[in-house]
Parts: C-alpha cells; sequence; structure tokens
C-alpha cells in the first residue's frame, strides 16, 4: 500500500503537469493579464486568500486519525463529524449576511481566530473539546467560502471599477492554484506527521502561523467593505419559490443534494478503510488532489472548441464513474476479503469524477437559476445535502463498524443510481435549451467558479 500510494501520486502529478502545460500553450492572454493595477489588487487577494486555503487544507489528511490517536471509538468519530456538518448547515446559511452586515474585513479576521483555536483544540483529549473544535471548523469553513469571495467582488467592481469580466479570470486561476495548494498541503502535512514522526497533531499545529499570517495581512492590506442588508427570510421564501416552479432548478438540486452528499460520507470514510493497511496519509491525500486536478483539466479539454462536450454531458459521465467507484467499493471493503488497492483506486476515480462534476455543475446553475435568486436557492440545496451526510454518520454510529462501512457504500451506491435517474429526467427536459449548452467555437465561454464540498 505504501509503494501503490507514492507511486500513483507520481503518475497523476505527472499528469497534472502534463495537462496543465498543454493548457497553457493554448491560452490567450486578455487585458487582465497585463493591466499593472489590477495584478496588484489580484495579488494582495491572493497572498490572503492562499494563506487561509493552506491552512484549510494542511487540516484534512489526519483529523479522524487523530480522533483514533485519542483512542475513540469509530461510532464517536461518526459523532463529531456529524458535529461539524450540523454546524455547516447553520452558519452555511447564514455566514453571507453576516459578513454583510459585520463586514468582509472583520468576518475574514474572525475566521483567522476561529479557525486558529479550532486547531488549537486538537490539542485536548477530551471530547466535548474536540466537538466544539469541530463546530467552529465548520463556523471557519463557512466563512472561508462566503467572505473572502464576497470582499473581493465588491473591491473589484465598487471601489477599483474593474471590468465585471476579469472576476472569472482571477476565480479560475485561484480555483487552479486552490488545487496546487491542496497536493503541497497533503505533502507537508505527511512530512510532519510521519516523516518528522511529530503525530496527527502536528498539521494542525503548522495550520495556526499561516492563520494567524492571515489575519495580519487583511488588516495590514486590505480596506473594509459591507453588503447590502437584505431580508434572509425572504431570500429563502423567494428561493424556495424559484426551486419549486422550475423543474430544472429541481433537478438539479436533488443532484446535487444526492452527488455531494454522497462525497461527505467518501470524506469520512477514507481513512478507516485505508489506515489499517498503513498507507502515508497525506501522500494519499496529495493523490486524491492531484485526481481531482486531473479531472477539472480533462474537463476544460472536453468543452473546448476541439471537443466541444456539454455540460450535462460530463455530468452525466461524473455520476457514473462514482457509482462504478461505489460497486468496486462493496466488494473491495467486505469484511476479511479487504483489497485496500481495488479500495484505494475506487478513491481515484471518485476524486477524477468531482474535478469533471463541480465545473459542470456550476455552468448548469449558472445558467438555470437567476441570479437575484441564487442565494436563497442554494441555501435550499445544502439542507438536504448536509442531512443526507449527517444521516450517513448516524447509520454509520448505530452499526457494526466493519459491516457498517460496506453497507454504507452500498446505500451511498443506491443514491448514485438515484443521481443518475434525476441527471437523465434533466437531460430530457433540456435537451432543446440552447442557453445551457456551451458557446459554439470561437466564442469564449464564462468560466463558472467552483463550489466547495
Amino acid at each position: 500500500m505504501l509503494i501503490a500510494a507514492y507511486i500513483s501520486f507520481l503518475i497523476l502529478l505527472a499528469l497534472c503537469l502534463g495537462l496543465e502545460l498543454s493548457a497553457c500553450r493554448s491560452k490567450l492572454s486578455g487585458s487582465s493579464c497585463t493591466n499593472p493595477v489590477f495584478l496588484k489588487f489580484q495579488l494582495n487577494y491572493y497572498q490572503v486568500y492562499f494563506l487561509a486555503l493552506a491552512a484549510d487544507w494542511l487540516q484534512g489528511p489526519y483529523l479522524y486519525k487523530l480522533y483514533l490517536h485519542y483512542h475513540f471509538l469509530e461510532d464517536q468519530i461518526a459523532i463529531i463529524y456529524v458535529c461539524g456538518f450540523a454546524s455547516s448547515v447553520l452558519f452555511g446559511l447564514v455566514s453571507t449576511s453576516l459578513a454583510d452586515r459585520l463586514g468582509r474585513k472583520k468576518t475574514c479576521i474572525l475566521f483567522s481566530l476561529t479557525y486558529s483555536v479550532c486547531c488549537l483544540t486538537k490539542l485536548s483529549r477530551d471530547y466535548f473539546v474536540l466537538i466544539v473544535g469541530r463546530i467552529l471548523g465548520g463556523l471557519s469553513t463557512a466563512l472561508l467560502f462566503s467572505a473572502f469571495e464576497a470582499w473581493y467582488i465588491h473591491e473589484h467592481v465598487e471601489r477599483h471599477d474593474f471590468p465585471s469580466e476579469w472576476i472569472g479570470a482571477t476565480f479560475s486561476r485561484a480555483a487552479f492554484w486552490n488545487s496546487v495548494i491542496a497536493i503541497g498541503a497533503g505533502i507537508v502535512a505527511n512530512i510532519f506527521a510521519e516523516w518528522l514522526m511529530l503525530g496527527p497533531v502536528a498539521p494542525f499545529m503548522v495550520s495556526i502561523p499561516f492563520l494567524v499570517l492571515t489575519g495580519i495581512f487583511i488588516m495590514k492590506n486590505w480596506d473594509e467593505n459591507y453588503g447590502k442588508k437584505s431580508n434572509f427570510s425572504r431570500t429563502c421564501i423567494e428561493g424556495l419559490r424559484c426551486l419549486l416552479s422550475d423543474r430544472r432548478v429541481l433537478l438539479l438540486g436533488a443532484i446535487q443534494a444526492l452527488f455531494e452528499s454522497v462525497i461527505y460520507i467518501f470524506i469520512f470514510l477514507w481513512t478507516p478503510v485505508l489506515d489499517p493497511h498503513h498507507p502515508p496519509l497525506g501522500i494519499v491525500f496529495s493523490s486524491f488532489m492531484a485526481a481531482s486536478m486531473v479531472g477539472s483539466s480533462l474537463y476544460r479539454i472536453a468543452t473546448s472548441k476541439k471537443y466541444h462536450l456539454q455540460p450535462i454531458h460530463i455530468l452525466s459521465l461524473s455520476v457514473l464513474m462514482v457509482f462504478f467507484s461505489l460497486f468496486m467499493l462493496t466488494f473491495s471493503t467486505n469484511p476479511n476479503q479487504e483489497n485496500p488497492s481495488e479500495s484505494f483506486l475506487a478513491f481515484l476515480l471518485i476524486e477524477l469524477a468531482c474535478g469533471l462534476y463541480f465545473p459542470a455543475m456550476g455552468f448548469l446553475r449558472q445558467k438555470v437559476i437567476p441570479e437575484k435568486d441564487q442565494v436563497g436557492v442554494l441555501n435550499w440545496f445544502r439542507v438536504p445535502l448536509n442531512l443526507l451526510a449527517c444521516l450517513g454518520m448516524l447509520i454509520l454510529h448505530d452499526s457494526d463498524y466493519r459491516t457498517g462501512t460496506r453497507n454504507m457504500f452500498s446505500i451511498c451506491a443506491m443514491m448514485m443510481v438515484m443521481a443518475l435517474l434525476a441527471v437523465v429526467s434533466l437531460f430530457s427536459v433540456v435537451r432543446n435549451d440552447v442557453e445551457l449548452k456551451m458557446p459554439p467555437p470561437g466564442q469564449s465561454p464564462q468560466l463558472p467558479n467552483t463550489p466547495e464540498l
């Protein structure tokens, strides 16, 4: 398993480099890339945002391992994760309005404080303290993926008056470097936790200096801005009305809830499935991130003017790939007949599918959901998504671990069948909808923001 992890990582890294170099050769330089004022402003955003992302990704590889290290049982760990998911639901609903009212700069500083405290709680072996830490982690993640982007958009449009078309270029580049940072974070986490033998708590301590620097740079270099005060209940009611009145939106919500809840369960299960076979968890995590990056690169190639595949076709492929991977996992995790190499391959395929899924789903959401209703609709999308993930964790909590893991993968496979049926229904509804197709060759499509899991 050790050798397989390193070989897989090197192969995926080589694939990433090859695909990205190929994309760079064919990319045309735009006016946004040569404007020195814009580049300076963009760098001011990136140096803060990338530090925050590095701190976040460093905590990914060894979270479950840390709880095992503290001798908690699998069902106890499941409850901690449920608290984290519930926290994501609650704070995700109000994070945007909180940033608008408190101020985006103050909210980003609050992120650095709460996430630092979250990391410090990992030094405790007290179960209640660790649950509080997961709740703070949910709050911090919600702030990371709402306040930072909102601050940038306001500064870009309102203060600097740059063309709005350049926003897509900034977030597209940020998505690329997010993948690079995630791969590097797994390697760094592996170095501190395993190579230097500092244990699974070490990556969390390494995150703290990144968070401190994030807060310092925000205080030093960023100006405050505020959003328009909005009625939260009215936003949700209008979002629900849009959701129920348009079948395309309803089907997209069903696909997102089913697909992404399965991914959340996968995030919980990959460590207990592979860890008994002693792989380098940081390198495994980096391999996952590299596979996702390969998927994103393949999406760009598939939708380019050379191949011109449509996002809905790629969405169908990603759902089918995850179903096939889960089908593999129901056999490779069979008690007393475990096949860790096959499980690892299935996990890599899931991450590859994620790299295809998120840009395809982002494109379709952008086209289907009216801009004025996007916040409200996305809030409703998150509710069943997180409820399904929490339900999956609770089922694991109440079942025998070894058979429960296999049964959970079987349940997830059935959920993906339902997602595939929803994709087929969506395809039949939008078959002749020109709006949901990529622009013909010669026109540049606007890249959607890749959402966070």
